[in-house]
């Protein structure tokens, strides 16, 4: 374990050279006031980061049974609690941050579509009994294990998924979590924001401005494409209902 301590300090020296290097100051690793960070705050970090990278909720719920047998066990094996228990805690916390966050957003008076948008509200209305709350692993696990809280933001399909393992069309309701890469327009557990509409229509836009670009057939498909984002945004809009208007 002195060994890794040690480790993690030179990667703290290494990264902070980079950063000097490339001119990058504002992403170097600032002395920390606690002293050296060492493994188990190390973990800590880790974990964090692993829930809070874009798609990294979702990530962690697709590979989450391999994350624990394989990338936690070699801290388990090492540590009284391992990362088991700090995976646990951490993708909770950003389990509540999603739904908090829609929760703040629907209140300001944003718009939401799809046959899961009701599901959507009403996990969204549980945040604040978690907000500013510490989780501990115990909890955790219970939030986890919540399927009232299954819902994933997936910036990449500009949609989120209330997650519903009977109603799933993305692999037939055969596994605990979603499989996002695989999403089905005509899903049930699908739900769309304002914020999600407007994305659409940015998506369009840059669609249409690479077809006077792109050679053949490729440039043909793309205004299809983006008519079809455009279509999905107006038939957001038309069906959205809200906090404001009494409509949700």
């Amino acid at each position: 374990m002195h060994t890794l301590g040690t480790r993690v300090e030179d990667f703290i020296t290494w990264a902070n050279h980079e950063a000097a290097t490339r001119g990058l100051v504002h992403e170097a690793i600032p002395p920390d006031p606690h002293g050296r960070i060492g493994t188990e705050r190390f973990r800590r970090s880790l974990a964090w980061h692993i829930a809070r990278r874009p798609g990294g909720l979702v990530a962690l719920a697709i590979q989450y049974g391999h994350l624990r047998t394989s990338v936690a066990a070699g801290y388990a094996a090492r540590s009284r609690d391992g990362i088991h228990d700090l995976l646990d805690v951490e993708t909770a916390r950003a389990t509540i941050d999603t739904v908090a966050d829609l929760n703040a957003d629907l209140e300001d008076g944003l718009g939401i579509s799809g046959p899961a948008a009701r599901r959507a509200i009403k996990a969204a209305a549980t945040a604040p009994q978690y907000t500013g709350t510490l989780i501990t692993a115990r909890q955790a696990r219970q939030i986890l294990a919540n399927p009232h809280l299954a819902v994933y933001d997936n910036p990449h399909t500009l949609l989120m998924c209330v997650y519903k393992r009977d109603k799933a069309l993305c692999h037939r309701g055969l596994k605990d979590t979603p499989s996002l890469d695989q999403c089905v327009p005509a899903c049930a557990n699908i739900a769309r924001t304002d914020q999600h509409a407007t994305g659409l229509r940015l998506r369009a836009t840059v669609l249409d401005q690479q077809a006077g670009h792109a050679p053949g057939p490729l440039g043909e498909r793309l205004p299809g494409n983006a008519a079809r984002l455009r279509d999905l945004a107006d038939a957001h809009h038309r069906a959205r209902i809200s906090l404001q208007d009494g409509t949700a």
